[in-house]
Formats: structure tokens, sequence, C-alpha cells
């Protein structure tokens, strides 16, 4: 009889390492034994020959109801297990003006999302200007991953600014729970003016957008995010940066002692304005705006010296109808990504011979340190959750309708020639995705909670 439920075979990469021929063995859904050389026997074997066996991607950053009656959680977290995401952390601004911001909107949430979710999924809370800080206690206590807030006022009931004193206020009640403060970082005040000062030209070009938000809109949020969580104690995190003085300034403030964390979306390191917004138009805008190809080579050196927190997606689902004005200010802002991200990250790291390590890092076990789930999941390591994604070389020109795991059938990547491919993707030892189908069903995946015993800042 077999001591082990499930064992995979294949090129075990950690954040601390590569094993060769390596192998981790399974039982009750936990990781319980890993080595290298002939495997122990179990009941189920799979044996993935020189494929490269990594932790379960855990994307910080999803946006599974932005557009009503779109995407939700049944067809988000099927894209993710077909990408080898096993965990998404899910924002707080959904479509008809509901803002989870308080302890009871949090729960139905969570309820509602359960029935769906093929995978796991946590999920930010945030705060009612109107209301205050009044809330976070509570929303902690109900099982927040951490709370989100925005500089920036994209609606003001469903994705309102949260002004300086306020957040400085909701920082500090924050600081008591030992999660983060997510912050959307764009300047409300600069955006507006410039964005009015944009459309007074007539110009309507894909340029509009990044001339209405440039960069000093990003780095002025990010110097007020950063010198409040100093003030407060708070640990403070960017949730995208699309310039490289942006991660300089989160490595001086952390040098300064502030748990300072940033991250970079996989667009700003895929994509850049000249080659890829210039034709896309609408289906590359999202905020902050996709930037210079000679500012994208700064994020990967930043990441390259270890200064990128976590990578993530912002993923989210619109409908063509959203992205399709010629009229570039027009669009809707944010695109899907979450069946490619792990994979897109893995060609870059290889093509600027970076190495393998830094994926599971900035994709599973920096996000679970930053989301306080470290003891969960996030590792090839014994005693987590058996959260596995098995990726190797399928050299393909990357067709997002192909599949039938996106609600969409476009894509910003869409036409690019992605060499690596999630084969499988395991959740608690079992096997959720088999290269082809989803095989998770709508429920299966769960609501996670951070935990007290895993407040570790982010590396």
């Amino acid at each position: 009889m077999s001591d082990f439920d499930t064992v995979i075979r294949g090129t075990l990469v950690n954040e601390d390492g590569v094993t060769e021929g390596g192998f981790v063995a399974i039982r009750d859904g936990k990781i319980a034994m890993l080595g290298a050389g002939t495997p122990p026997a179990a009941r189920e074997m799979h044996d993935f020959g020189n494929a490269l066996v990594l932790p379960g991607t855990i994307d910080g950053q999803v946006h599974s109801r932005s557009q009503k009656d779109q995407e939700d959680f049944v067809w988000s977290t099927r894209s993710a297990a077909a990408g080898g995401v096993s965990t998404i952390v899910d924002m707080p601004y959904d479509a008809g003006g509901k803002l989870i911001c308080t302890a009871d909107l949090l729960k139905e949430k969570a309820a509602s999302a359960a029935e769906q979710a093929r995978v796991d999924f946590a999920l930010y809370g945030t705060i009612r200007p109107s209301e205050g800080a009044t809330h976070i206690a509570e929303m902690a206590k109900a099982g927040a991953i951490g709370f989100k807030f925005s500089t920036f006022e994209t609606d003001p009931n469903r994705f309102p600014r949260i002004p300086t004193p306020l957040l400085h206020a909701a920082f500090t009640e924050v600081a008591k729970t030992g999660l983060i403060a997510g912050v959307h970082n764009e300047n409300d005040e600069c955006v507006k003016v410039w964005s009015e000062a944009v459309k007074a030209t007539g110009r309507t070009d894909y340029r509009t957008h990044g001339d209405s938000r440039p960069a000093i809109a990003e780095t002025l949020a990010i110097a007020e995010v950063y010198e409040i969580a100093e003030a407060t104690g708070c640990s403070a995190h960017i949730v995208h940066c699309s310039v490289g003085r942006g991660y300089e300034m989160a490595q001086a403030y952390r040098q300064q002692g502030v748990d300072a964390t940033i991250e970079a979306c996989i667009h700003y390191l895929v994509c850049s304005e000249e080659e890829d917004v210039s034709r896309l138009i609408g289906r590359a805008k999202c905020n902050p705006p996709i930037r210079s190809a000679k500012e994208r080579e700064k994020i990967w050196e930043h990441l390259a010296a270890g200064h990128v927190t976590i990578v993530s997606t912002d993923h989210v689902s619109w409908s063509l109808s959203a992205k399709s004005s010629k009229v570039m200010l027009e669009n809707s802002s944010g695109m899907p990504g979450l069946e490619v991200l792990p994979s897109l990250l893995l060609d870059g790291l290889t093509d600027r011979n970076l190495p393998l390590t830094y994926a599971p890092r900035l994709l599973a076990s920096n996000p679970a340190r930053l989301f306080r789930l470290a003891d969960q999941k996030g590792s090839l390591a014994i005693g987590l959750d058996a959260d596995i994604a098995v990726f190797a070389e399928r050299p393909r020109l990357y067709d997002p309708a192909a599949s039938g795991h996106n609600v969409v059938g476009w894509s910003p990547y869409e036409g690019r020639r992605i060499r690596h491919a999630a084969i499988a993707t395991f959740q608690r030892g079992g096997m959720i995705f088999d290269g082809t189908d989803v095989l998770a069903k709508p429920g299966a995946g769960r609501f996670i909670r951070p935990s007290v015993n895993a407040l570790t800042p982010a590396a």
C-alpha cells in the first residue's frame, strides 16, 4: 500500500533552486515529501519528464465582475486554471456600483463567488469615502486579504478616490490588522487636468491615453502612498507600476525601513506603446498606461535586481464593444491575461537569461507572503497546499478563442508567439487542468483567508 495519494515528477522550480529529476509526493491535499530520483509509491503517478514543476501561481490582481453579465468567477477562474494559476485575488470594485466596503458585503461576495470558482480565491476590501475607515476591522475579521484604495477617481461610486487625509486614517486602521494597503497609484488632479488638455486638442490617436496620464502622475501618487506608510507603520503596496522610477522609489523606501512593496503587471513587461498600443488601440488601454519599450526594459532591469515584489495580470475581460472605439480615451481600461500570465513571464525570463527561480518567487512565494498566505500556499514545501503548475515548451501563436477557456475571444497577446504553456494544473493535489480541458467544476475553489501565522512582509 502507498503512503501517498499522488506523486508528480519533473524539474522542480522553487524560489530557492531547481531540482532536476525531482518529485512532489502529496497526501490529503498537502505536500508531504519532496526529493529527487526514484519517487515513492503512490495511488496516482504523473511523470512530466523534464517539464517545469512550479508552485501554482497566485495572481494578485483580478477583476472578475467589472462588467455586468460578462465574466464573473465562473470564467475568470476557468482561465486561471488553464494558465497554471491556482489562486486569484479579486478586487473590490464590482459592476453596478457595488463597492465591497463592509463585512456583510465581503461575506456576500465570498459566498456567491464560492458557488462559481474553479480555483481558490481571496478578496480585497475597500472603503466608501462617506463612511471613512470604520469598517476596516470588521472586514479583516471577515477574511479580507488586504485593502484596496485609489488615489484616482475612476467612478465616484464603484471606484472612488480616497483623499489624502482619509487615506492616512485608513492606513492607520489597516496597520492594526497586519494586512496590506494596496493602492491604485495615479494623482487625481494631474490626470483630470491633463486629460482635459488632451481632449481640447481634438486628438483621438493611441498616444492620447499616455499623454493624459504621464509618468509624473504615477510617481507623485507613489510618493504619497509610501510617505503615509512611513507615518502610520502600514504595509503599503503599489498595485501596478508602469515606469522604472516607481521601482526605484519602492527600493529607496525599503532601505529606509518602510514595508514598501510594488507590483508589475505582465503587460508592462511584455508590451510597449510604440509596438503594441499603436496597433491594438483600445484593446491595449489600461491604467496606468503601457509605456515605451525603453521604459519596459527599465522594469526588466528592476526585476532582475530584485526590486519587483510580484507580477500580476490586472485581468478584466471587457467585451469588445467596450474596447473598440477609434477614440482612444473612450475605451474601457483593462485587459484579460490569466490564461498566459506564467507562460509570458517564463518566456521573458528565458529570453533575458534570467534564473527560472524568479518565476516562483514573483508569481507564488512573494504573493503568498504579501497576502499573508505563506503558511498555506506559495511554495513547493512540506505542509503547504499541493497547488502545482507544470509548464513545457509548446511554441504557438496565441489564439485566445481557441482553447474555449476565456469568456472573450480577444487578447492583447493574440498572435504573439508564446513558447511556454501550462500542461497541467493541480489544486490540493487534484488535477484541475490536463493541458487541454479544465477539469475543475464551478464550486471547486475555496475562499482563502489570510493567516495570523503568516504576517511576514514580502521579500
